[in-house]
């Protein structure tokens, strides 16, 4: 394996799952020189080893992009290499793990700390596949950014803390609403089987979880820009012109016309059903949970998620 000459900048999608980062990559995938790569933390179980469904519809195996990616990347996609990704995840990039994670983060800043730092070889060699992964991509997409969805927190401290070029969009959505959408029955388009579902109280804890995560990660100095997904549907042009002039590149939004968007074929290796929708696509809010979410639940997710919601602007929507 070889190094790329080009290394690719990384923009990283993270936040709590259901809050609207697939409908923003597929958006950002449409911007000239952004190669969108789907949740490629779970590239390793759900690609190469379950040979799962390419956003291009192609089962990850006999994708053309993802084949070329493999050679240049790795020399061709293996097993081993997936299992090796699997277990060095277990054991680095972990939420448990992001205190450490940020403390050599900061002392790297600082210029305090010795890298590799005692015990970190096994975070290098997860990063470095990474960014090898990232690098081999962006030159075969021919794009200077790609874009990771993988949205754990801890895969963005892991990142960070090994030097990789990354910036973080921060997706926040009301809670209620992510709530709502982790409890409902939602059938994979793969094969069928329903999607994972969470209770309103493990979905609480875990959208706190994730969101003080990239607080944190931001209060390290790592390039973080949030934004809400209901600012996404409300005015889609403004917020998306933000966010790509943000990250260094022409906001040239020519595939959008008011809440339409045309979408096309991108190779997102995972994701929710959205990743598969072609051509002409309605931005309309998900306001079901309004008065799909029972009282009960509902004041049950305020009362555990209602700092952060009146700090992510949602103080109007508490009731």
């Amino acid at each position: 394996m070889t190094d790329s000459p080009s290394p690719a900048r990384v923009v990283f999608l993270g936040g709590l799952g259901r809050s609207g980062t697939t409908l923003l990559e597929r958006l950002l995938g449409e911007v000239p020189g952004v190669a969108p790569l789907g949740e490629v933390v779970h590239l390793w179980s759900r690609s190469v080893l379950a040979n799962e469904s390419c956003g291009c519809g192609e089962r990850f195996g006999t994708c053309p992009f993802w084949d070329k990616v493999g050679a240049r990347a790795f020399g061709g996609w293996s097993g081993e290499i997936a299992h090796r990704m699997l277990a060095l995840r277990s054991r680095v990039d972990r939420t448990r793990h992001i205190p450490v994670l940020a403390r050599l983060l900061a002392e790297e800043q600082a210029g305090t700390g010795r890298w590799p730092a005692p015990g970190t070889a096994e975070l290098s060699e997860y990063v470095g596949v990474y960014r090898r992964l990232y690098d081999a991509a962006g030159e075969v997409a021919d794009c200077s950014v790609v874009v990771d969805s993988s949205k754990h927190a801890s895969l963005a401290f892991c990142l960070a803390a090994a030097g990789a070029d990354v910036h973080v969009i921060h997706v926040v959505r009301d809670s209620r609403a992510v709530a709502h959408s982790w409890h409902r029955h939602v059938p994979r388009p793969e094969d069928g089987r329903a999607m994972t579902r969470w209770s309103p109280a493990r979905t609480s804890l875990h959208w706190v979880v994730e969101n003080l995560g990239l607080e944190l990660l931001a209060r390290r100095g790592v390039p973080v820009t949030r934004v809400r997904y209901e600012d996404l549907l409300d005015t889609p042009a403004d917020t998306l012109r933000r966010l790509v002039a943000g990250i260094g590149l022409r906001p040239r939004l020519d595939f959008l016309s008011g809440r339409v968007a045309r979408l096309s074929t991108a190779h997102t290796a995972s994701g929710n059903p959205l990743r598969f929708a072609l051509g002409p696509t309605e931005l309309a809010g998900d306001d079901g949970w309004r008065t799909a979410l029972s009282p009960r639940r509902r004041r049950l997710v305020t009362a555990l998620t209602w700092p952060l919601m009146i700090k992510y602007g949602y103080r109007r929507r508490l009731a």
